[in-house]
């Protein structure tokens, strides 16, 4: 694909300090641009495949090793024993381990049943059977060597999966409904736009050399499952005055330790138009997008000093050549929770069953258990969800009761605890070099506890649990959000624990947690913290109130 002919820029007057191509400064002004200009990421998978998976890791060049890589799907892991005080401390050779992570890819999250077990294989062979569903709809894998790689992409690639963009400064996994085209209610189907967005843009050298990720949704979920509030762009599906469907456009939305949610630029985007809008708009990112500060390098920062007005004419006049017409706001999500866990009918008749795994940690044994009783049901399809869950489609109505009984009997909750159902966790500092606590089994003891201490709660709630500030995990739009890092207990100890975020939320009244003052808890004391809260809540809430609306009118002292 070419890249669209830049045009005269006699306005824009953005510093040049920012590093915006198209004012015209192209010289890197840090390291990461730097190494993206002396060579491409995409270019490192051939020499993953003749030179360092036959040489092993000691031949790895530290441009590739810490860079480029990424633009497969590999990071180094954390080396085991690292204490979370010292991640900041350390340089990143003394952080990385010899093994890595690997991140496939899964746009829509749309599995077969051979493909789920493609991954299962390849978990066991090579990732001592690691597999964790992330809240992007991929599957993780960790302790990966160098030398398995080349293995690794022929057994995805020969399926239809790849690694390609998983990670890097790139066009990440495509969100989409995992119930697109079945669900009963779906405005539109979304699943031909992320097909043709990811075969006309992922691995094309024009949008691979990107400021920062850059994250995507595309659906017509009546649940807005795919949290369009928080991606760089999404495509949300609407219905406009002469009953024709397409997609509402956002941009500019995204987290971390500067969150902001995406705006809506006001137009209608007809289904054949996705593929060429989306394109403007990662251009428009790739051309204009600040590359000096690291931190200030996402799409957010140009949206909100544009302003969605200036980015629209942009948009339209320097990168679509012509006008989109205006468009209706989205209907507000289905009422409950934005997932799908549990049996509900399809369009045909069939049924979908979701189920959680408890914080997303699952195993190639159980991956390959999953895709047997998938198959035996007369499935072919396992769609993993944006809230770490996963959902088998296309059960006929006899054949539900069973399946249900089966995944129950595996720890595979169809009908789980609202704790199980809605408790998530990035990856922790098991693997993860940025993070500074542990996550995934603090996230499943806390679940544990709640269903002892709590077992009649039953309103819906989000606990989000992150081991850094970096907010993998969506800390500031839960009901509960834990944002690691090291605190002192009563001891005079330093010790992992957690600063809280309460009262985020998407949708009706989307808006960030509110942080109160010197509100932080150890790890240890969290299941106590979390329960004497919830008790407050439930005292105190007027008929239907949720809990982000109670912390937000709540006194202080029933916060802490």
């Amino acid at each position: 694909m070419t890249t669209p002919a830049r045009p005269a820029n006699r306005h824009h007057k953005r510093p040049r300090g920012e590093g915006q191509w198209a004012l015209g400064y192209r010289e890197p002004l840090n390291k990461n641009e730097e190494n993206k200009k002396n060579d491409d990421g995409l270019n490192v998978r051939q020499r993953i495949i003749d030179i360092y998976s036959k040489r092993g890791f000691d031949s790895i060049d530290p441009a590739d090793l810490r860079g480029r890589m990424r633009w497969y799907g590999l990071y180094t892991q954390r080396k085991p024993g690292i204490d979370g005080g010292k991640t900041a401390i350390l340089e990143p050779e003394e952080l990385d381990d010899r093994y890595f992570m690997l991140r496939v890819r899964i746009d829509g999250g749309r599995l077969t049943v051979e493909q789920l077990r493609v991954i299962a294989e390849i978990s066991n062979l090579y990732g001592r059977g690691t597999a964790d569903v992330t809240d992007r709809q991929n599957i993780q894998l960790h302790w990966i060597e160098i030398e398995a790689v080349p293995d690794i992409w022929a057994r995805l690639e020969a399926v239809g999966l790849s690694t390609t963009e998983a990670c890097g400064d790139t066009p990440r996994v495509i969100l989409g409904c995992p119930l697109a085209g079945i669900d009963t209610d779906e405005v539109i189907d979304g699943t031909a736009q992320i097909r043709e967005i990811h075969d006309t843009y992922i691995g094309d050298p024009a949008y691979s050399n990107l400021p920062r990720k850059f994250k995507t949704a595309v659906s017509g979920c009546p649940a807005h499952c795919t949290v369009h509030e928080i991606n760089d762009v999404a495509f949300v599906g609407v219905v406009n005055d002469k009953g024709e469907r397409g997609f509402d456009l956002w941009v500019g939305g995204g987290l971390s330790t500067n969150p902001m949610l995406a705006k809506r630029l006001g137009v209608f985007v007809a289904p054949e138009q996705v593929s060429a809008v989306y394109g403007g708009v990662i251009g428009i990112f790739r051309d204009y997008g600040y590359r000096r500060l690291r931190h200030r390098a996402r799409i957010k920062f140009l949206v909100n000093d544009w302003g969605v007005e200036k980015f629209r004419e942009i948009l339209e006049t320097e990168y679509l050549g012509h006008a989109l017409p205006d468009g209706p706001a989205p209907e507000l999500p289905r009422g409950g929770r934005r997932d799908h866990v549990g049996v509900f009918p399809q369009k045909d008749g069939n049924f979908y069953v979701g189920f959680a795994p408890k914080v997303g940690r699952l195993d190639g044994d159980k991956l390959h258990l999953i895709a047997d009783l998938a198959e035996r049901h007369g499935s072919d399809r396992v769609h993993t969800t944006v809230e770490q869950k996963m959902v088998i489609l296309d059960v006929a109505p006899d054949r539900v009761d069973s399946l249900v009984a089966e995944l129950e009997a595996n720890d595979l909750r169809v009908t789980p605890s609202t704790f199980r159902r809605q408790t998530m966790a990035c990856t922790g500092i098991e693997f993860c070099k940025l993070a500074i606590v542990e996550t995934k089994a603090t996230a499943s003891t806390l679940i544990d506890e709640l269903e002892q201490r709590l077992p009649d709660f039953k309103h819906p709630l989000t606990i989000n649990v992150n081991g850094c500030p970096n907010s993998c995990a969506r800390i500031q739009v839960a009901d509960i959000g834990l944002k690691g890092q090291l605190v002192v207990n009563d001891a005079g100890e330093q010790v992992e624990g957690f600063q809280i975020h309460l009262g985020g939320s998407l949708g009706v009244d989307a808006g960030f947690g509110r942080k109160v003052r010197g509100l932080k808890t150890t790890a240890e004391e969290l299941p106590d913290y979390v329960e004497r809260v919830l008790r407050n809540f439930d005292k105190q809430k007027d008929e239907d109130e949720t809990f982000a609306q109670w912390v937000q009118r709540a006194d202080e002292a029933d916060l802490k």
